[in-house]
């Protein structure tokens, strides 16, 4: 293993450990979706902006501008993706949840094929045809049930993360973390512009899980995915990015005790299986990766 190798595999692992208990700490706190927006918004604008004052130095104010326009649309989709995901974990279980944005790799495959003619080989067609069987399967249990609205923003979260991963893989010589601190900010003015916001409503026994949540995690976490992955292969990251899908479910389970249905764990266990092994055979036999 190089030592690049080993630094993007350390720094991709910290972003994702990192983030794992983000869905746990949307349960904690107690204030509308509305408000969670707002807050994560702005918070962490604040903190991958330090982030990045911490990486680029005094090529700070010039990240910014180097984004372009392929930038404020990585921006708008995250805006959006960051949006929707509150939506989703205030309206479903965090497992439907993570599981249905556990597609976002499959679906940036389809993406990628019809916008950038990209060839899929085989084998990735197998697994997007499995992953988003999968998550047909933890769909059809609400399809006329209370977790209708969020399963279908868990969804929405999956496809705007998808389309940032695409304009992020065709502005990859830019640095894109500034262009996630813009979509931050635009979400908060989104819903603050709206009047759904109500910032002073967050309990002030639980302002520090909002500040460590938005403020240290979620910054840490998307400052180092973004840079980490740069020094491994895309089927390592896959294989990494999985740890969310099984940890975040895992801490809400162990604090709450938030029940997980058996549609989810079967639908689950096709689509974590369907993405491990896509990506370990990726690793065995990268001549065959798309």
């Amino acid at each position: 293993m190089s030592d690049n190798h080993a630094k993007g595999f350390l720094l991709t692992t910290l972003g994702v450990l990192f983030l794992t208990p983000d869905t746990l700490l949307i349960r904690l706190v107690e204030i509308d979706q509305w408000t969670m927006i707002f807050w994560r918004g702005v918070l962490m604008a604040i903190g991958l902006t330090v982030f990045i004052a911490f990486t680029e130095k005094r090529q700070t104010l010039k990240s910014f501008t180097r984004v372009g326009w392929i930038g404020i649309g990585v921006g708008l989709a995250f805006c959006l993706s960051a949006i929707c995901f509150v939506v989703a974990v205030e309206h479903t279980t965090v497992a439907n949840t993570l599981v249905i944005i556990a597609s976002t790799p499959m679906i940036a495959v389809v993406l990628s094929r019809i916008f950038l003619k990209e060839r899929v080989v085989a084998r990735t067609l197998v697994a997007v045809l499995a992953t988003f069987a999968g998550v047909a399967f933890v769909l059809a249990e609400d399809l006329s049930g209370g977790g209708l609205i969020g399963n279908a923003a868990a969804l929405l979260t999956a496809l705007f993360m998808a389309t940032n991963f695409v304009l992020v893989r065709i502005g990859r010589e830019t640095n894109m973390v500034p262009a996630m601190a813009i979509g931050a900010v635009m979400a908060a003015v989104l819903v603050a512009a709206f009047g759904w916001a109500t910032p002073t409503s967050v309990p002030r026994d639980q302002i520090w899980l909002l500040i460590l949540m938005g403020l240290v995690l979620l910054p840490l976490s998307f400052g180092l995915i973004t840079i980490g992955p740069r020094l491994i292969p895309a089927p390592e990251v896959g294989l990494l990015l999985l740890l969310e899908t099984v940890l975040g479910p895992l801490w809400v389970w162990l604090v709450i005790g938030e029940h997980v249905s058996n549609a989810t764990l079967i639908g689950g266990s096709i689509v974590v299986l369907t993405l491990a092994l896509n990506s370990f055979v990726a690793l065995k036999f990268p001549v065959d990766r798309n």
